[in-house]
């Protein structure tokens, strides 16, 4: 006896029938979707970007330029060593306001994890509406090439010809 898949296909022989996700068949939201299961499935991305605007709604009201908002960042105070961090909370107040160049002088790598969030987060949203997970395996190249570039940046930012980083 064949056996049927869940999209009333037959299945091969000696194989089991392998269901996609619950009524998506063309990739996108299923017509007969209900609104609740959209929304169930958005709860997650919705909750980390709220949690996202909140912290960039606090930056934005709070200005880390004043001394006594925010802790000092522990490697600079210990070692007088700018970390890839150091200036970040700047550049997001900075990026909060709209000033991009200030941003952008005050912790570069900053400004590209804020862009690269948002890409992220919106593949994340329209897979989430579709009912698929969103899948990411960078290679290994990759991820070691963005580590070695902010260790390089890391230190070029401490060196007397690397005063243009200091945020």
């Amino acid at each position: 006896m064949r056996q049927v898949n869940a999209d009333s296909h037959r299945a091969p022989r000696g194989r089991t029938p392998v269901p996609g996700p619950r009524g998506a068949r063309d990739g996108g939201t299923a017509p007969g979707a209900r609104p609740g299961q959209v929304l169930g499935r958005l709860a997650v991305p919705g909750a980390v970007l709220a949690a996202v605007a909140g912290a960039f709604a606090y930056v934005a009201v709070v200005d880390p330029g004043e001394p006594g908002h925010y802790p000092a960042c522990p490697l600079l105070r210990l070692t007088g060593l700018y970390c890839p961090g150091c200036g970040g909370l700047r550049s997001a107040h900075a990026f909060a306001h709209g000033d991009l160049l200030t941003a952008l002088r005050d912790n570069a790598p900053a400004v590209l994890g804020y862009l690269a969030f948002a890409v992220l987060w919106t593949l994340w949203t329209v897979h989430a509406i579709r009912g698929r997970p969103l899948r990411l395996a960078p290679p290994p190249a990759l991820l070691w090439s963005l580590g070695a570039l902010f260790a390089l940046f890391a230190v070029v930012r401490n060196l007397p010809f690397g005063g243009w980083l200091h945020p």
